[in-house]
C-alpha cells in the first residue's frame, strides 16, 4: 500500500511494537506521517524516527499528543516561561490509570479468520495468538507495549518538555514492584535528571503511575487532583491538568494577572498535520520534538527492567554503567522484519 503513487501521507493507529517499522518505511518512500504515542516501541527506534525525519524534511510528521494543541496547555506553559513561579528545578507527572491486570492464559483458541496474526506481531517474538493481548491489554505486555507509562506519560511529560526546553535526560532511575519477565508492573515511578539547558537550571522531572503520586499531593499542599502536573518553583507551584491550572499558595497569587498570550493558538493537532502536508509548514509535535519525548519515556522502562540508576550517553546512545540495559534499548527483529 505505501509504494502506491497516489498514497501521499499515512496515520499509524497500530500497537506500539509496530510504529516505529511503519513509521520508517513510510518516511523512506516520501510519505507524511502521523503516529500515535508513543512514537515507537524502543529508545533506538525513537533516535532513528528522528534521524529519518530530519534527513526527509519535506514530510510533515506530528505524533498523536492531541491535548499539546489545546489553548489550556499554552496558557499553562506561558506562566512557566514568564516566571510566575520563578526559576523551576523540580516537576512531577502523575496518571491514576487502571492497570489491565495479568492475563491467565488458559489453552489458546484458533485464530478468528479475519484476523492476520503474523503481522500484528510485526517485529515481536513468535507466540501464539490468545485474545488476552487484544484489544487493549496488549499494552501491558512488554513485547508489545510499554505499560501505563507509555500510554500516558507522552501527555502530561509533554508539558515540562515544552515549559522547560527539554531534550534528553543525564540519569535515569525507577521504582516500581518486582520486574515480571513478560508483563508491566502495576505502578512506577520514574525519577529522571535534565542537565541544565542555555539559561535554565537542571531540573528533576518525576514520573508517578498506578495510584502513586507525589509527596506534596498526598500531604495535602496540593489540591488532591488524580491526574496532573505539579511544577515546583522558586516563587511558588503551579499544578495543571488537561483543563485545570493553579498557582500555589493560593493566597500568595491572590492579585495575579496572568501574562498576555503569546503562544499562538493552534487550529487543531489534526488540522496542523494537513495543513502542514499541502504547505510544508511545520507542526507542534513532529518527530524531532516527539521523538526526545518518547526517548525519555521509554528509558524509565529501561531503568525499571534493569533496576539500575542509568547513566545515559544521548549523543552515543548509549547507557554507560549497565550493559545489561543496551538490551532493553533496543531488541532484536523477527526474521522478515527491519528498521
Amino acid at each position: 500500500m505505501l509504494e502506491q503513487k497516489d498514497v501521499d501521507a499515512v496515520v499509524i493507529s497500530t500497537a506500539d511494537h509496530t510504529h516505529a517499522v511503519a513509521t520508517a518505511a513510510a518516511l523512506r518512500l516520501g510519505k507524511h506521517v502521523y503516529c500515535e504515542k508513543p512514537l515507537t516501541h524502543t529508545v533506538y527506534e525513537a533516535r532513528t524516527i528522528a534521524n529519518l525525519a530530519k534527513k526527509h524534511q519535506r514530510q510533515a510528521t506530528q505524533m498523536g499528543t492531541q491535548i499539546h494543541a489545546g489553548e489550556h496547555y499554552r496558557r499553562v506553559v506561558e506562566l512557566i516561561k514568564s516566571g510566575a513561579i520563578g526559576v523551576v528545578r523540580e516537576s512531577h507527572h502523575w496518571a491514576d490509570s487502571v492497570w489491565a491486570g495479568r492475563p491467565t492464559q488458559p489453552k489458546p483458541p484458533p485464530v478468528p479468520p479475519n484476523f492476520h496474526w503474523d503481522l500484528w506481531l510485526g517485529p515481536a517474538p513468535a507466540r501464539s495468538y490468545h485474545p488476552d493481548y487484544l484489544p487493549k491489554v496488549w499494552r501491558h505486555w512488554w513485547d508489545f507495549g510499554e505499560g501505563i507509562l507509555g500510554d500516558m506519560a507522552c501527555h502530561y511529560m509533554d508539558l515540562a518538555f515544552w515549559a522547560l526546553k527539554l531534550k534528553y535526560p543525564h540519569t535515569i532511575q525507577a521504582e516500581g514492584p518486582a520486574a515480571h519477565p513478560e508483563t508491566t508492573p502495576k505502578w512506577l515511578i520514574v525519577h529522571c535528571e535534565f542537565p541544565a539547558r542555555l539559561d535554565l537550571p537542571a531540573v528533576a522531572v518525576t514520573w508517578y503511575d498506578g495510584g502513586k503520586r507525589p509527596r506534596l499531593v498526598e500531604e495535602g499542599k496540593t489540591p488532591d487532583w488524580r491526574n496532573g502536573v505539579l511544577f515546583v518553583g522558586e516563587k511558588g507551584m503551579l499544578i495543571a491538568d488537561y483543563g485545570r491550572r493553579k498557582l500555589l499558595p493560593e493566597a500568595q497569587f491572590a492579585d495575579f494577572h496572568p501574562p498576555a498570550a503569546f503562544i499562538p493558538n493552534s487550529i487543531g493537532h489534526h488540522q496542523e498535520w494537513l495543513q502542514a502536508c499541502k504547505t510544508g509548514n511545520s507542526t507542534t509535535c513532529n518527530f524531532g520534538y516527539a521523538s526526545a519525548l518518547t526517548e525519555t519515556v521509554l528509558l524509565g522502562n529501561v531503568a525499571y527492567r534493569t533496576g539500575v540508576k542509568l547513566e545515559w550517553n544521548a549523543r552515543l546512545l548509549k547507557v554507560e554503567n549497565s550493559r545489561q540495559a543496551m538490551n532493553y534499548v533496543h531488541r532484536d527483529y523477527r526474521k522478515g522484519w527491519t528498521l
